[in-house]
């Protein structure tokens, strides 16, 4: 808004709807100061959280993690020679299987070391993300459900659906099997356990149960993984420089 003083100046009226830097701060993100990470830090964090979003939109009152947002990140991470290790924090309730299913393999293809951390819940299409790293870690109160592929909307109901679903549901289980030390008749014993969940088939494992399974590594928290994630780019700096000798 303008308003006009007595010398016939226009007077610009300060904008009060702008919020500061420091009210963004508070809505955003609930505290006024905001952790820096170092410049010279080596190790870059990726958070899956929310819903994971695939090809459709999700409602925007739904917290999600994009793929668009993903794979490029995945890509620089791969391309930056001062990264040397990646954390991946989960704490996800599955979504978008192909999208889930292309950030596990890129996830699983990196050449640097990589370690992978769930908290809370790393449910669904969250499993192969969180086994495609190179070591795995669980909370001890954070949990995991396993279950068939289901499919939301209009379905037709001919058998090349289903052979499609199934064939959908095995490149999971592949990538799963061959990326943790669980085994395809415990993993699908695990998919199709009945009574395990109200009214449906699957199981949700709990910390320790997921590691005695096969299906993580450890149960660990924060300190846990960057140890490990630590050691891992230790010893790939230890081969890398045996190549170049």
């Amino acid at each position: 808004m303008v308003s006009v003083n007595n010398n016939n100046q226009p007077d610009e009226k300060p904008n009060e709807d702008k919020p500061s830097s420091l009210m963004e701060k508070i809505q955003q993100l609930g505290q006024t100061n905001v952790p820096q990470l170092s410049q010279d830090s080596k190790i870059h964090c990726l958070t899956i959280v929310g819903q994971i979003e695939g090809h459709l939109q999700l409602p925007p009152q739904n917290k999600t993690t994009k793929y668009e947002h993903l794979i490029p990140q995945i890509v620089a991470i791969e391309q930056n020679p001062k990264i040397e290790g990646v954390l991946v924090i989960l704490n996800t309730v599955g979504g978008d299987v192909e999208a889930g299913l292309a950030i596990s393999e890129m996830l699983a293809s990196l050449s640097k070391p990589t370690v992978s951390l769930v908290l809370g819940g790393g449910h669904s299409i969250g499993v192969p993300i969180a086994v495609s790293c190179d070591y795995s870690y669980i909370a001890e109160t954070a949990t995991m459900t396993i279950h068939p592929i289901r499919l939301t909307g209009l379905v037709i109901g001919v058998p090349q659906t289903f052979e499609y679903l199934d064939k959908m549901q095995e490149r999971v289980v592949n990538f799963v099997t061959k990326h943790s030390k669980i085994t395809e008749e415990n993993f699908k014993d695990l998919m199709f356990a009945k009574g395990n969940l109200t009214r449906d088939i699957g199981t949700n494992v709990i910390g320790n149960d997921a590691v005695t399974s096969g299906l993580i590594d450890s149960v660990g928290g924060v300190g846990d993984a960057m140890k490990k994630l630590n050691e891992l780019i230790d010893v790939n700096k230890e081969q890398n420089e045996g190549i170049i000798q």
